[in-house]
């Protein structure tokens, strides 16, 4: 139990500091390796994730500059698109983008169109976010670590591996936190036997169901 707290402690510490430079170099080993062990999608996968949020993030920033903010959040090779861009037609041209990529399962493209945010807007959703992955760090039953959680507007959209009762509570956990405006949820939703396997194997098969459910 000591070394689940402790563990947990270091995590809080790192996400709610941004992982700042310093604290990288201060507790990064242990940082990456809490990373991989809790979160319930293979290293593979989670190289992936990375890869496709890169390549997108970097190609869409490119190809419509000041026309538009994208925000690309990528789980399990599903695909989140948050932010503004200028017209109907940019908002689809990224969409498709994204579609074609190699590695993306399922792309959602919630892309408002409208004038970009401002850097104070982004500041506090950014604030938002760390203080969401705070609350559930240390919410007990909750998998914390095999999440993604994206605020954009003050609306929280929250993607990851879990069962029902932990879909159910990590929406709770986001609703009730002071200044979240509304939470879309993406979970792959999988069985208790399905959790109870990863784990003890610490890593998530990749045979998640392709089209979970979206809730509200």
């Amino acid at each position: 139990m000591q070394i689940q707290s402790f563990r947990k402690l270091v995590i809080a510490v790192v996400m709610t500091t941004q992982l700042s430079a310093c604290g990288v170099l201060a507790v990064g080993g242990v940082a990456a390796g809490a990373s991989v062990m809790a979160d319930r999608r293979t290293p593979g996968v989670q190289a992936i994730d990375n890869g496709i949020e890169l390549e997108a993030n970097a190609a869409l920033g490119k190809k419509f500059g000041d026309n538009a903010h994208i925000n690309v959040a990528s789980f399990n090779q599903k695909v989140l698109l948050t932010g503004e861009v200028k017209d109907a037609g940019i908002k689809s041209e990224a969409g498709a983008y994204v579609k074609a990529m190699k590695n993306a399962r399922t792309v959602f493209n919630e892309l408002i169109i409208g004038s970009n945010s401002t850097y104070t807007a982004r500041a506090n959703d950014s604030y938002l976010e760390s203080k969401i992955k705070t609350q559930m760090i240390f919410t007990d039953q909750l998998p914390s670590n095999s999440m993604s959680i994206i605020a954009e507007g003050s609306s929280v959209y929250l993607m990851g591996i879990l069962t029902k009762n932990e879909a159910d509570l990590a929406k709770k956990v986001a609703s009730n936190t002071n200044g979240v405006k509304d939470v879309y949820v993406y979970f792959d939703l999988i069985s208790v036997e399905e959790k109870n396997r990863l784990e003890k194997q610490g890593k998530a098969d990749q045979t998640t169901p392709n089209s979970p459910p979206k809730f509200q």
